[in-house]
C-alpha cells in the first residue's frame, strides 16, 4: 500500500470527519466539494474536530498543527483528484447524485487512482461501471464519530482486484481504524444492517402513535443501559441520512409507514433544517440534549 495523496470527495457529516482523521494519521489530504462555502463551513467543523481530538485522543498542539498543515481544498473536481493515490467518496446518500459524481470523476483522475464509496447502505456493484474502473473500486464505511467508533467496514464487488481490497485493509489500519473486512457484498454492510431496522422500530412506533420520541428513546435507555436511544443516535448519524435511506425503502417497498415517516420527516426536520447535531436541533437541541440530563430518565 503506497498511498500517499488521498482526496476526500464531500464534507458533510462524516465526509470532513475522515479528511481530518486521515491527516492527522499523516496523509496529504485534500478536501473537494462542490463550492467554496461549504468548503469554509468544513474548516469551521475542523476547528471544532480538534478539540474533540485533544479530549478524547490527547492530541498535540504539533500534531493538530500537523494535521490542518496536510490539509488542502478544492472546489475544482479535476484539481482535487490530480495527485490522488485513493479518492474516498462522501456525497450524499443518493443513487443518482453518486452516479453522476463518478462519471464526472471517471474523466478527471489519473488511472492510478483508487475509488472507495462511504455509502451508508448502498452496494459498490451499483456504482462500479459509472467508475470506469471497476476493479479499482470497493466500498469503505466509516461509523460516525470516527476518532472514537473507529471503525472501517471494507466491502468489495465481484470485480474488485484482490491486491486492491488488501490495500483499503492496510490503508484502514494506516488511520487508526479496525479494520473489518466484510467476504461479500451486503446492503448496510455489518452495522447498518442491523441499526437500520432498528431505525425503522423507532420510527414506525412514532408515526403510528404507540408513543412520542422521547419516550421511546426513555425505554431503550432505562431497559438497555444505552447512553441514548433510537432517536438521539439518528440525531448524531443526521436525520438526511435517515431520510434518504427511508426515502428508498418507501419507493421500493411502496409501505404505507415508509411513505408516512418520509412525508414526517420532510415536514418536520428536512424542510426546517432541524437536521440534527450538525444544526443544532433534530429530534432534541443541542449541544446540550434532554436525554443527556439525569432527570430524563427520573
Amino acid at each position: 500500500m503506497n498511498y500517499k495523496n488521498i482526496t476526500v470527495a464531500g464534507s458533510g457529516v462524516l465526509g470532513f470527519q475522515i479528511a481530518f482523521q486521515t491527516a492527522f494519521h499523516g496523509f496529504q489530504v485534500t478536501v473537494y466539494d462542490i463550492n467554496d462555502a461549504a468548503l469554509e463551513r468544513a474548516k469551521a467543523k475542523f476547528d471544532g474536530l480538534s478539540k474533540e481530538f485533544t479530549k478524547d485522543l490527547n492530541a498535540t498542539p504539533e500534531q493538530l498543527k500537523q494535521t490542518f498543515d496536510n490539509l488542502t481544498y478544492s472546489s475544482d473536481l479535476a484539481e482535487a483528484v490530480k495527485n490522488a493515490d485513493l479518492l474516498i467518496e462522501s456525497v450524499p446518500e443518493n443513487p443518482t447524485i453518486k452516479i453522476g459524481f463518478y462519471e464526472k470523476l471517471a474523466k478527471v483522475a489519473p488511472a492510478k487512482t483508487v475509488f472507495v464509496t462511504n455509502s451508508s447502505t448502498m452496494l459498490p456493484s451499483e456504482f462500479a461501471d459509472a467508475t470506469g474502473r471497476p476493479s479499482q473500486f470497493l466500498a469503505l464505511h466509516f461509523a460516525n464519530s470516527i476518532w472514537k467508533h473507529n471503525t472501517a467496514e471494507i466491502m468489495g464487488h465481484p470485480g474488485t482486484d484482490p491486491k486492491v481490497f488488501e490495500d483499503i485493509v492496510a490503508f484502514s489500519k494506516a488511520i487508526g481504524m479496525l479494520a473489518l473486512p466484510l467476504k461479500k457484498e451486503q446492503p448496510g454492510y455489518i452495522i447498518n444492517s442491523m441499526l437500520v431496522p432498528f431505525f425503522y422500530s423507532a420510527t414506525d412506533l412514532l408515526l403510528s402513535e404507540v408513543a412520542d420520541a422521547h419516550t421511546i428513546d426513555k425505554t431503550w435507555m432505562k431497559a438497555t443501559g444505552a447512553p441514548a436511544g433510537p432517536f438521539g443516535m439518528v440525531d448524531v448519524v443526521g436525520i438526511t441520512t435517515l431520510y434518504n435511506v427511508i426515502k428508498m425503502n418507501a419507493e421500493k417497498t411502496k409501505d404505507p409507514i415508509r411513505i408516512k415517516t418520509v412525508a414526517f420527516l420532510k415536514e418536520n426536520f428536512i424542510d426546517t433544517n432541524k437536521l440534527g447535531v450538525a444544526t443544532g436541533e433534530g429530534f432534541y437541541q443541542y449541544p446540550n440534549p434532554a436525554y443527556k440530563e439525569e432527570a430524563f430518565l427520573k
